[in-house]
């Protein structure tokens, strides 16, 4: 995506960006699913109790796997199915570093009880993209060959 369409592609919605973390809240349980049989294989079938290193582990699926796809084509899948994309302001994908910080801030969103989300009701961005340096635009009104 060129960078001049980032003017043109209006934010998206708090409504579409929920949508598409609940689409891919599943898939992420499920990779989440699979990351913890593999580690019980490795731990000899024994559970974790709350294991700080395992904790750590999760979290890190986590943001490998929003990182890959934002970086490898701007979109999840939850974020395709809602057409929407995050962008960076200097336009493209996010660099994995950039995605490895919007995570970050947005753990800390959640962590104040959830503000930095509804700060978009008020504002065209989240506190995480603010501070990144990132838009999660609509493509609902770019031409097909354009998303």
């Amino acid at each position: 995506m060129p960078s001049n369409l980032h003017s043109k592609c209006p934010p998206a919605s708090l409504i579409k960006q929920i949508a598409a973390m609940i689409y891919d809240s599943l898939l992420i349980i499920a990779i989440l699913f699979i990351s913890t049989a593999i580690a019980l294989i490795f731990n000899d079938g024994k559970a974790f109790e709350s294991s700080p290193i395992f904790s750590f582990y999760l979290v890190l699926i986590i943001f490998i796997f929003y990182s890959w796809f934002w970086k490898k084509s701007g979109q999840t899948l939850g974020m395709r199915v809602w057409k929407i994309r995050i962008i960076s302001e200097l336009g493209g994908n996010p660099s994995w570093a950039i995605c490895f910080l919007r995570l970050t801030f947005a753990l800390l969103s959640i962590a104040c009880f959830g503000i930095g989300y509804w700060w978009r009701l008020f504002k065209p961005y989240t506190w995480h993209d603010k501070l990144s340096q990132t838009r999660i635009i609509s493509l609902s009104e770019l031409p097909k060959e354009q998303q």
